[in-house]
This record gives C-alpha cells, sequence and structure tokens, in this order.
C-alpha cells in the first residue's frame, strides 16, 4: 500500500495528470481544472441566492453556469455583451432599457426570457442587491426587452445591473411572485412579511442545476473532493467555449497547494504563502500577480466602548505595520494599504486630485504617534503595561479569524503580535468562514478580519462593502458591526455616509461623482470605521500548457480585470482565448 501510494505521489510531483479519466480510462481530454472551496452535499446545494450554494459567492466559475447579462473589461472600460446584446439609457437617465440575446434557452428547456431577469432582481431585492438602491420599478414590454426605471439617474446601473447572474424562472418563479410586491412598494426588509419570505427563500432547495451558460454542474460528479462543469449544449456559448469539462477541486489554500505545486490545477486563486510562492518559481510554474483590489482589513464591533472611539482606531493604525503585514501574510503579494480611503490605492488617481490625496493621513506605521493620541484621548498603561481607558476598559481583545484563509491567518497572528508589543492584549480565534460571516453580521465579535474594496473600477462599491455589507443597513435586524453612519467629522462637519454613498453613484455626471468620492475618502480617512491592512495582489499558479495554452503575457491588459468578479480566467474561457493543449 505504501508502495502504491509513493508511485502516485512521486507521478503528482511530475506534474502528469491523473484526473479526471474517460470512460474508457484514458486521461480525459478538453478538461480545464481549477479549484474553489464548497460544501458537498447535503450542506451544499442548487440555492444559488444563499450560503451554501456549490458555486458560492465570490466563485467566478458560476458565471460560466448562472451567466450575467454582461462581461466587462477594465482596461477598456468596455461591457462584453452576454445574455443581453445591447443596452441604453432613456428618458434623462431615468430608465435603463436591456436588450436581450433571442434564442437562448436554459438547460431544463425554458426559454430565457425578460420573466428570469425580473425574477432574479426582485428576489435579489431580499438580499440587499444595490441595484435596488436606485430601482423604482421593472418593466418587461415583451420577452427580449426589460425596463429598469430609476428614482434618480445612476450611471453605476450599468455595474449593479449587467453584471448580475441571472436566475431561471423556471425554479424561482413561486418565490420571485411573492418577493415582487415586496420590490414594488420598497417594504422596510424588517416587515414581518418580509423577514417570512427571506426564510423561505433561505430554506428553498431546488433540485438541480438550471444552467443558461455553457456549464452545468453534474451532481454525479460532486464528492468532498471535486465536483465537474459539463457541458450544456443548449448554451448560446456552447461552441465557442473549446472545453468540454472543468473541473474543480475543493478546498482552501492547505488542501490545494499540493495540486497546484504538481500542476494537478491549471489555474488556482487562492493566496499561498510566501513559502508556496518561493516554491512554485523555483519549480517553473509561471505566477500570475494580478491587483485584486481587495484585501483583509480589522474590522470593528462598534457596541463595544472604547472600540467605538475613532481615537482608538487611529490608534490601531498607527501601530500596525501594514507593509510587514502584507509581506508576512503574502510576499511580494501583500502591499500594504497607503492611503486608507477606503478603496484601492490603484484606483486613486482615476477620483482623487492632488489636493485631496495631500489632505489624507497616510498612518505610515508610528507607534509613538499611536501612544500620542491615546494619552491625549485620557488612555494610560497599566502596571502590567496594558492600555487602559478613561473609563478604566482596558484593550484586551479577541481578533476572530477565518482559519481556511492563510494568508488571513499570518495577517492575524501579526496584526496581534504587533497590537500586544504596543501594550494591547490581543487573542486570535479561528472561526470556520461560513460562522465567521455570520458572527460578524449578527454583532457576536470583538475585532474581526473581514475584506475591505470591491473588484470593481467605482469606489461605490468598495465603500458599499465597507460601510454597507456588514453593517446595520444589509443586517437591518442583527446590525452587524453597528458603526452608525451618521458622523461628525473634523474637516466636514456632521456627515451622513449612507448619502454620501448613493451620491457617489448618482447621476451621470462624473465630476460630481468625483467629488462625492472626494469627500467620502477623507471622512473615512478621519473615521476609519475600519482599518484596511494590505491589498492582495494574485500569486495564481498557472500550469501553462499542461491542459491548458493561450494565456497572454503578463503584460496584456486582460490581467488588469479583477480576479473574481470580472475573472480573466472566465471571460478567456467564454470567448475561447484559452483552449486545451494540442488543439
Amino acid at each position: 500500500m505504501r508502495k502504491a501510494v509513493a508511485i502516485i505521489a512521486a507521478v503528482l510531483l511530475a506534474g502528469f495528470s491523473i484526473l479526471p479519466y474517460d470512460a474508457m480510462g484514458a486521461p480525459a481530454s478538453g478538461v480545464f481544472q481549477g479549484a474553489w472551496p464548497y460544501s458537498a452535499p447535503p450542506a451544499g446545494h442548487y440555492n444559488s441566492f444563499i450560503p451554501g450554494y456549490l458555486l458560492p459567492f465570490g466563485s467566478p466559475y458560476n458565471e460560466l453556469v448562472e451567466m450575467p447579462l454582461a462581461f466587462y473589461l477594465w482596461q477598456k472600460n468596455e461591457f462584453i455583451p452576454v445574455l443581453a446584446t445591447q443596452w441604453k439609457m432613456e428618458a434623462g437617465g431615468r430608465a435603463f432599457t436591456v436588450s436581450l440575446r433571442p434564442g437562448v434557452r436554459w438547460s431544463d428547456g425554458s426559454a430565457f426570457t425578460s420573466a428570469d431577469v425580473a425574477a432574479t432582481f426582485h428576489i435579489g431585492y431580499l438580499f440587499g442587491f444595490l441595484a435596488w438602491r436606485n430601482i423604482s420599478g421593472i418593466e418587461t414590454p415583451n420577452d427580449q426587452t426589460v425596463v429598469f426605471r430609476f428614482t434618480t439617474p445612476a450611471s453605476i446601473a450599468l455595474r449593479t445591473i449587467l453584471r448580475v447572474n441571472i436566475r431561471p424562472r423556471s425554479v424561482y418563479a413561486a418565490l420571485a411572485d411573492r418577493a415582487k410586491p415586496f420590490a414594488e412598494q420598497r417594504m422596510a426588509l424588517t416587515d414581518e412579511p418580509v423577514r417570512t419570505l427571506t426564510d423561505d427563500v433561505r430554506r428553498f432547495r431546488p433540485r438541480e442545476s438550471v444552467a443558461s451558460g455553457p456549464f452545468r454542474i453534474d451532481p454525479s460528479s460532486i464528492t468532498e473532493a471535486q465536483l465537474t462543469l459539463v457541458k450544456n449544449p443548449t448554451s448560446f456559448a456552447a461552441n465557442q467555449v473549446q472545453f468540454d469539462r472543468i473541473v474543480l477541486f475543493n478546498g482552501e489554500t492547505p488542501q490545494i497547494t499540493p495540486l497546484a505545486l504538481s500542476k494537478q490545477i491549471d489555474y488556482a486563486t487562492h493566496a499561498f504563502p510566501p513559502a508556496t510562492d518561493k516554491q512554485f518559481q523555483e519549480l517553473g510554474v509561471r505566477v500570475l500577480r494580478a491587483p485584486s483590489y481587495v484585501g483583509p482589513a480589522i474590522f470593528f464591533n462598534h457596541r463595544l466602548s472604547p472600540l467605538n472611539r475613532k481615537e482608538v482606531r487611529q490608534a490601531i493604525a498607527f501601530a500596525v505595520n501594514r507593509d510587514q503585514n502584507g509581506t508576512i501574510a503574502l510576499g511580494p503579494s501583500g502591499r500594504g494599504v497607503k492611503m486608507l480611503t477606503g478603496f484601492s490605492d490603484n484606483l486613486a488617481d482615476n477620483w482623487l486630485t492632488a489636493d485631496v490625496k495631500g489632505k489624507l493621513n497616510s498612518y505610515r506605521y508610528d507607534p509613538a504617534r499611536a501612544a500620542q493620541i491615546l494619552t491625549r484621548a485620557g488612555f494610560r498603561k497599566g502596571a502590567d503595561g496594558v492600555w487602559v481607558s478613561d473609563k478604566s476598559e482596558r484593550m484586551e481583545f479577541e481578533l476572530s479569524v477565518p482559519p481556511e484563509f492563510a494568508d488571513w491567518s499570518a495577517s492575524a497572528e501579526d496584526v496581534a503580535s504587533q497590537l500586544n508589543r504596543f501594550g494591547f492584549r490581543m487573542t486570535v480565534r479561528g472561526v470556520p468562514n461560513p460562522q465567521h460571516i455570520l458572527n460578524i453580521n449578527e454583532g457576536r465579535f470583538q475585532i474581526a478580519l473581514r475584506t475591505w474594496g470591491a473588484g470593481n473600477p467605482h469606489p461605490f462599491f468598495a465603500f458599499s462593502q465597507d460601510l454597507f455589507n456588514h453593517n446595520y443597513v444589509v443586517n437591518a435586524v442583527t446590525r452587524g458591526m453597528d458603526f452608525n453612519l451618521r458622523q461628525k467629522t473634523d474637516a466636514m462637519g456632521e456627515t451622513d455616509l449612507a448619502s454620501m454613498v448613493d451620491s457617489s453613484g448618482a447621476g451621470t455626471n462624473i465630476a460630481r461623482q468625483k467629488s462625492a468620492v472626494s469627500r467620502l475618502a477623507l471622512a473615512f480617512n478621519e473615521l476609519l470605521p475600519i482599518v484596511p491592512l494590505f491589498e492582495r495582489y494574485s500569486n495564481s499558479p498557472v500550469a501553462e500548457g499542461v491542459r491548458a495554452t493561450g494565456w497572454p503575457r503578463d503584460d496584456d491588459p486582460i490581467y488588469k480585470n479583477h480576479l473574481g468578479t470580472d475573472s480573466f480566467v472566465i471571460i478567456m474561457i467564454f470567448n475561447g482565448t484559452l483552449r486545451p493543449a494540442g488543439r
């Protein structure tokens, strides 16, 4: 038995593919092998509106199953038609008309129509789809046309509408019909009928994967180790996609690392630690380093004193060396945040003037400055060297982190170590990611690492992630981190951050949007509702030429796309750029 295991290990390390096999026992052709963590049934399911979906939120591979209306190219600021063929703003920016691709059929045989789009957005209202911050109503004048009516014009509608994955009405019709009047009346998500329906959606379990895209989930393939997306012959894109199957290996970084090192995976977006990154380079494995526009941030429970005081959060920002933190977590792919505006430093030149950037506090590593801030706020160090507030509150906290994310775990340990040296008492606690998200959304934490920023070229989406997603805006009942969006700032006085976020994406006048973004950046920089640590650049291994070929050069503009929300790999599979080796 040991000899057999050794032989298999040797084959893997040599870089040869032993999975998957076709029915005759020969290596399968036309297969792309990727990786993404999922929960196998019965925990895993086919309801893509809720956690537990087999291609969960954030997985780019769902774009090849439940396709969006359009893809997007960052470098060109250009949308690529997918389920939609064209779109236009009308009525002075108060209507957005989308024409749908004719002749599209779902894998269950039903026709793709405007009813599918409306059903998706009506149920999406229950889950805080950002489009509903602007939509006043949805009209379907015929099967191939959808008209979105806006309360106010909003250029960001192109993102909040065109980039949504459309679900099949044939599966969700009953729930969508119940959700429609709630959405049209803009009923509060806390109202009892809305909460009841939302619970019903969460309990709903479709029987199968129904796809509009070139692939569907093969239920017979699902194991704890891997699942397979098989070709959907009814898809309009079936012929242009060159692969017959996509195999997805299940797991976070520890599980995927040996597969990536042995070239069993053609591409992976997992955050590999510096030691593994070095191994890739030593083995001659190509590594893509594309910006992700996101990273981990320190989130605070603002119900807890003194974490609800900006001076404490500012002191923490000065006391943590973010460059060191990024390097420990991801080596050259972890780059400390410089501006602390709430959105990627890579986007700052597009939205902020030199004057605004000059007003930002960089919070460059300076423990002495951190101590000065706390002292001025009435804090002192106790006999044991731990900071104590003017209300005798010890700076002693638990820092929670999902242990599945190797880079975040390393980041959390380093943050705790740095703050302990500064005079806090930090204890790191690992909480599995699904439970960790639930804990944050329900306010059952002290300090935690979660995501800042967004894989989107418009800062509106980053601010929404930072200020809304784990806050009472989305979690109206449990209130999440409970950061009050009405704040007093030194520079601008009383501010309503929620209105400012809406203004940053409202209308079609980019100059006005830039003004709102600037004010938000200054407010965020002062208040620090969360403290971004570093921006993650991918260190994605590419098994070039093993099963897939056609990868562009490292300087190709396609790699400016976000690796998840606008995945360049998905676009290149969709348009045939990536193809099986040997074809």
